[in-house]
């Protein structure tokens, strides 16, 4: 097990531990069918057993300007001749950085920017494409490509200082594959990444993730990918090191172009210059239909906004604000803005799509082209994880809908294989997001296999002595237990709404270790270091939020330990728990809280964790609706955590309607502001930046989880995880005439709508799936009468008066038709 400390990023494990673990990721790993022994040439055993790492064995530059000069992507070739009929073909291929690959010169599947971003020294996840229908009779030609990604990043110095070269394990991008052919009569035939594969140099002649491509077209090289191509002057592929991780199977979404955006508007600048308006904000790339003379450059910028005099406006997406002369380090641009180069070939009129890179954009700036494009020139593509998108909230509320929109965009834009807090900016898989929106991304998708590969990016980012931001971690270590404690709500989210209770039982010795790693760093138990409430328009101390967020995880090992029957540490976290709750509540609720302080998330954070004693509980509630009336207009002025914690302490006090005036306006700061100023994804501030901050975050998305659960009342109930019973319990808030959402559980789809009739009657549609109870509960003081219908039987009945009175009642499985009425 020699890969067991790099896997789970901890020296110091006592034997008895290591056992545990040994054991645990043999388990892993049978599970997903991925136990290749590794010997030190780096030879993989299974899917990609007697296959070598392959590339072009150039070395890396020894000086940072270099790496900016024009370095073409390698391309491999390899032929092979079929000469039985065949069963069946099958491909597995990955790569550190990307790979396209192709078989007699088409396309082998559709994922792009394949594989997902990891730790390459720790894990790699390989692809398996069943190519049966494209092996030709006789002569047959495997090529690759392969892209720099996150293996082969430029040395810039985002904020004049972090070099990923220095944080990432880097190298010339390599990739390892092995097709295998099995004959109908003949025997098994397979191709495997060796020295026999030949490589010359593409056009893509640069390529980054944050700075573009540059695609000559002058390059191409006809043929290259097909048999009988007169090969002859081409080189042997270099045997290769091993990245060092682990080859395992995908099992999450891979990412896909997942849909086609027409632009809205084409405006010419003069000067051979044009912007190109797509409409919304997202994250992908683009085809354009190019015609130029043979050497012109035709470049395109991006950005998500324009300027008032119809500029593009670049500065929102600049990568790691590199902003001047001599910040990003010898060589690199002064500004680090989105950009893709086209030089134009041979051949007349050509599609380009860039394939190395992806951008955030709506406004695309084209220079170089004598003639205006046509729209039907330029068509959008929305690239992402392929999560399952069947869940729906609509409303009859316009604004309400277009921030739902703008929110389920944003996290859409944010899942490049990991789920960021910007696509253009950073595309870090930063903890503290996470923290705060996981549970509304999978209010909107099915995330448990890509927040399963999540989790397993934390793994291999932690450390036993500090805590780290970001998964695939690339060195920042400033954010603290906010942060990091990511690695264990996500799990928790899992167990919540999925009753995954395999990932409890895989990490849990992890758990454990994570959780003393946390009382060694915070021995006092109160959080006194790190990033607190971020974007908070008021000051938040982190003694409240970090210690917050240690309570949680407390409770949340709480029931890891009932889960595992381990009664002894099931005790240790409860009085932990205790202990956080007693000291948050000496700190911030037991005597008055003075100075300059955010009373909005001051008083949410102590009613979301549960802070404050049950009978002063109205207290509590009263301050934060006081807080929210002082806020600027009567709106929000929390950040990152405090949103969150509002809008659902508000409505567990039921207080709905007050958080839905917030939503449904477009007064600053809100929501509804960004929309009314022309957002259509979420902003990364309240205030409106056109140079700084992100346009396309889903921090302050929570939101979206706010619509399911209290304008939709699906609610998962923690005693009974995966929804094996779970709340039902829509808000109707004055200013709403109808809603309507639906939610696929484990148990099957639930939905919930309900629409006003007349003054005095409203109607709601639920449906209740297999093998699930829904515990309902209206609004009893706003009607005087319910009938309640079996839709499918037609069996109508009316519940006694104590069900009325109280509102609340157990639904089985099917649908129903109730009528309120009495408002």
């Amino acid at each position: 097990m020699i890969y067991l400390t790099l896997l789970f990023g901890f020296t110091h494990i006592h034997m008895k531990k290591l056992f545990k673990l040994q054991l645990l990721l043999l388990i892993y790993m049978a599970a997903f069918g991925c136990v290749h022994q590794t010997d030190k040439s780096g030879t993989q055993q299974g899917h990609l057993d007697g296959a070598s790492w392959i590339g072009d064995g150039v070395e890396l530059p020894v000086v940072d300007s270099l790496y900016y000069e024009d370095d073409p992507s390698p391309i491999f070739r390899r032929e092979f001749d079929i000469e039985e009929k065949i069963e069946s073909a099958t491909l597995y291929i990955t790569a550190a950085g990307y790979y396209v690959a192709t078989l007699n010169g088409n396309r082998i599947g559709n994922l792009q920017l394949d594989p997902a971003w990891t730790d390459y020294s720790k894990r790699i996840y390989y692809s398996e494409y069943d190519v049966t229908s494209a092996i030709l009779d006789g002569g047959n030609c495997m090529g690759v490509s392969l892209g720099n990604g996150f293996y082969n990043p430029l040395p810039m110095r985002m904020w004049g200082s972090r070099n990923l070269r220095n944080s990432l394990p880097v190298g010339r991008p390599v990739f390892i594959a092995r097709l295998v052919i099995e004959q109908k009569d003949g025997p098994t035939l397979e191709i495997v990444t060796d020295q026999s594969w030949q490589y010359a140099y593409g056009p893509v002649i640069r390529n980054s993730i944050y700075l573009g491509e540059v695609y000559d077209a002058k390059r191409e090289i006809p043929g290259w990918n097909q048999a009988g191509f007169d090969a002859s002057d081409w080189k042997n592929a270099a045997i290769s090191t091993s990245p060092g991780g682990v080859l395992q199977k995908a099992f999450f979404p891979p990412i896909l172009a997942t849909d086609t955006i027409d632009p809205v508007q084409i405006s010419s600048r003069g000067d051979k210059r044009y912007i190109v308006d797509m409409g919304v904000n997202f994250t992908g790339d683009y085809r354009i239909k190019l015609r130029g003379n043979r050497g012109d450059t035709i470049t395109f910028r991006f950005g998500e906004r324009v300027y008032d005099h119809g500029e593009l406006n670049p500065m929102t997406t600049v990568c790691g604000q590199i902003k001047g002369k001599g910040v990003g380090g010898p060589g690199a641009p002064d500004t680090a803005w989105q950009t893709d180069s086209y030089i134009v070939g041979d051949g007349g009129e050509r599609w380009y799509n860039p394939e190395f890179t992806f951008h955030t954009y709506r406004y695309m700036e084209i220079t170089g082209l004598e003639n205006k494009p046509n729209i039907s020139d330029i068509q959008g593509i929305a690239l992402n994880s392929r999560v399952a998108n069947r869940n729906h909230f609509t409303c009859s509320s316009h604004l309400i809908n277009s921030i739902q929109d703008a929110s389920e965009r944003t996290f859409l834009s944010n899942l490049i294989g990991v789920q960021s807090d910007c696509a253009a900016r950073e595309k870090f898989g930063y903890g503290g997001d996470l923290n705060a929106t996981s549970e509304a991304f999978i209010c909107n998708f099915d995330m448990q296999s890509f927040y399963r590969k999540t989790i397993y990016d934390w793994v291999d980012a932690l450390n036993d002595s500090l805590f780290v931001d970001t998964a695939p971690s690339v060195g920042i270590k400033y954010c603290g237990l906010s942060w990091e404690s990511a690695f264990l709500t996500t799990q928790y989210y899992l167990y919540l709404y999925y009753n995954d209770t395999e990932i409890i039982r895989e990490l849990y010795d992890l758990d454990i270790q994570w959780m003393e790693k946390a009382a060694r760093i915070h021995p006092g138990g109160i959080v006194d270091q790190g990033l607190s409430d971020h974007e908070s328009l008021e000051p938040v101390p982190v003694e409240l939020t970090g210690t917050g967020h240690y309570l949680q995880c407390a409770q949340i090992m709480e029931e890891f330990a009932r889960v595992m029957g381990d009664t002894e540490r099931m005790n240790t976290y409860r009085e932990l728990a205790e202990d956080l709750r007693s000291k948050i509540a000496a700190l911030y609720w037991d005597q008055p809280v003075t100075g300059n302080i955010n009373r909005q998330t001051l008083f949410a954070t102590l009613l979301y964790h549960d802070i404050v004693p049950e009978n002063e509980k109205v207290a509590a509630v009263d301050s934060l609706l006081s807080a929210l009336e002082d806020g600027p207009s009567g709106h929000l002025s929390t950040g990152i955590f405090g949103t969150k914690y509002t809008l659902e302490a508000l409505s567990r006090a039921g207080h709905s309607d007050a958080v839905f005036d917030v939503v449904n306006s477009t007064s600053y700061p809100g929501w509804g502001f960004m929309i009314d100023r022309g957002a259509t994804t979420i902003w990364e501030t309240w205030k409106e930046s056109d140079n700084t901050y992100s346009n396309c975050h889903p921090m302050f998305g929570s939101v979206s989880q706010w619509l399911y659960q209290w304008l939709g009342g699906i609610r998962p109930d923690p005693a009974y995880p995966g929804f094996a019973r779970f709340h039902l319990s829509p808000s109707i808030p004055p200013g709403l005439d109808s809603m309507k959402c639906n939610y696929i559980s484990p148990q099957g789809e639930i939905i919930s709508s309900w629409s006003k009739e007349g003054q005095d009657q409203v109607v709601f549609d639920f449906t209740v799936p297999e093998n699930s109870v829904a515990m309902v509960k209206l609004s009893a003081d706003t009607f005087r009468h319910l009938t309640i219908t079996e839709t499918r039987s037609g069996k109508t009945y009316t519940p006694d008066q104590a069900t009325i009175n109280s509102g609340e009642f157990d639904l089985h499985p099917g649908e129903y038709h109730i009528t309120a009425t009495g408002l």
